[in-house]
């Protein structure tokens, strides 16, 4: 019923954010002398602080429409490669013409590099600073993880082992040797994916994994959010996170947890400081601080957009990985194969943590050191950055000084070679779809 008054509550308030949006405009009109006086702006940021807090927001775009390679711009192209009823992968294309201009010469291309986003509430946009970070001198691939209220339940289920299949997949579509950054919840079933494919001697093996913020073993350090999972029942996430999708959505009557449920906790815990945010929006409205304004929306366009969570991947992944703790136990299985890290030889592995880290605390990352101890020392690097949260660890300031060069020395080195022989030839096929058997 949650989810139902949740949807009633939007369509009541409508009406009401229609004649709001109205005065908001009226109220800010150049033609309307009320606008440069103190009540008239006053008036006009309550209509707007109104609105954005009452508004559902909706997938944010990527935006990433050019990139700069040395002093050229580059255009950049959206292009969907793979795609299955809960997740798609999107190759943030660069123009060959572009790329041969920016290097005095054709036939040349960047290094692969696979973002896997996390299936936790946020849409993939989440990192578009990421992707942005690294388009200049890498082909950026990246999950696109489909809202579950958007999925028709005919499409079926969609469970921790799906997740993994659907990594497998990805890989294979790329090829071997791809780099492959795992930030936050895909921690567990990246690794579980690398070491199926490691078991079965697969082709496709990436070169490096990197996992930051990863949950890999929630029992080091555990944060508010580790907490309470292990302080409630598997029963009581059940019965009150889980509820079913209502009209008019696609996903009708598929059970789900909802996004706007994760967000309201995410809140909870950092009330204060969204309290104090919205208040200097509202100031700044006020004083006609646009700048400091735009910022504001920018953060919580993306922030307050949300999708849910099938019921049986949520569970599943509350049961195994925040509660049972199956993977570090080594009791973690895959269509009922036992998932072994120890096979993993031949994949460089990064970990990454933030020194501030609220929701991966310290340590947790670093246990897929432990688990994978049959990868060389040579080919292993665990980095802690100073100074920073969770979102810290892959965007912002510090991310790019600091973790990004990281990341690509340690990718550089794993292969041993230098930056200008770690390209491929771009005449030969970026990816071959198993799938379709297309190039």
């Amino acid at each position: 019923m949650l989810y139902h008054a949740y949807e009633l509550n939007h369509a009541a308030l409508a009406p009401l954010r229609e004649a709001v949006e109205f005065n908001k405009r009226y109220l800010e009109s150049p033609y309307n002398p009320a606008s440069y006086t103190l009540f008239g702006r006053t008036a006009a940021a309550a209509c707007d602080l109104f609105e954005s807090m009452t508004r559902r927001y909706s997938k944010p775009l990527w935006g990433l429409n050019s990139t700069l390679v040395g002093d050229i711009e580059i255009a950049v192209q959206e292009r969907v490669i793979w795609e299955k009823p809960f997740c798609r992968l999107l190759h943030f294309e660069r123009s060959r013409e572009g790329l041969a201009k920016a290097h005095g010469k054709a036939g040349w291309t960047h290094p692969r590099l696979l973002l896997v986003a996390p299936l936790s509430g946020h849409y993939a946009t989440l990192l578009r600073g990421t992707v942005d970070a690294f388009l200049s001198e890498y082909e950026v691939y990246v999950t696109e993880w489909t809202d579950a209220r958007e999925v028709p339940l005919s499409e079926g289920r969609f469970d921790l082992n799906d997740y993994i299949d659907y990594i497998i997949e990805m890989i294979e579509v790329l090829g071997p040797d791809i780099h492959i950054i795992s930030i936050c919840q895909p921690g567990p079933p990246v690794l579980a994916a690398v070491a199926v494919m490691s078991e079965q001697d697969n082709e496709s093996l990436p070169s490096t994994m990197t996992f930051m913020g990863s949950p890999i073993d929630t029992r080091l350090s555990p944060t508010t959010p580790n907490k309470i999972a292990m302080e409630r029942s598997f029963d009581w996430f059940k019965d009150n996170m889980i509820y079913t999708v209502p009209w008019p959505n696609k996903g009708i009557m598929r059970r789900v947890y909802p996004g706007f449920l994760q967000l309201s906790g995410f809140i909870t815990m950092n009330q204060d400081r969204h309290v104090t945010a919205h208040n200097k929006y509202f100031e700044h409205l006020v004083e006609g601080d646009c700048d400091s304004a735009q910022r504001h929306r920018d953060f919580y366009n993306e922030y307050l957009a949300v999708l849910d969570l099938t019921e049986e991947f949520y569970l599943q992944t509350i049961s195994d990985i925040f509660q049972e703790h199956r993977l570090p136990k080594g009791e973690f299985m895959h269509r009922g194969q036992l998932v072994q890290p120890s096979k993993i030889t031949k994949v460089g592995l990064m970990t990454i943590e933030g020194e501030n880290d609220d929701i991966s605390g310290i340590g947790q990352t670093q246990a897929a050191h432990t688990l994978c101890v049959n990868i060389p020392q040579e080919s292993q690097l665990d980095y802690i950055q100073t100074g920073v949260g969770h979102y810290g660890v892959f965007s912002g300031r510090r991310f790019r000084a600091n973790v990004k060069p990281k990341i690509e020395d340690f990718m550089l080195k794993h292969f041993d070679v230098k930056r200008e022989n770690h390209f491929q030839k771009a005449n030969e096929p970026l990816f071959f779809s198993k799938t379709n058997g297309h190039l």
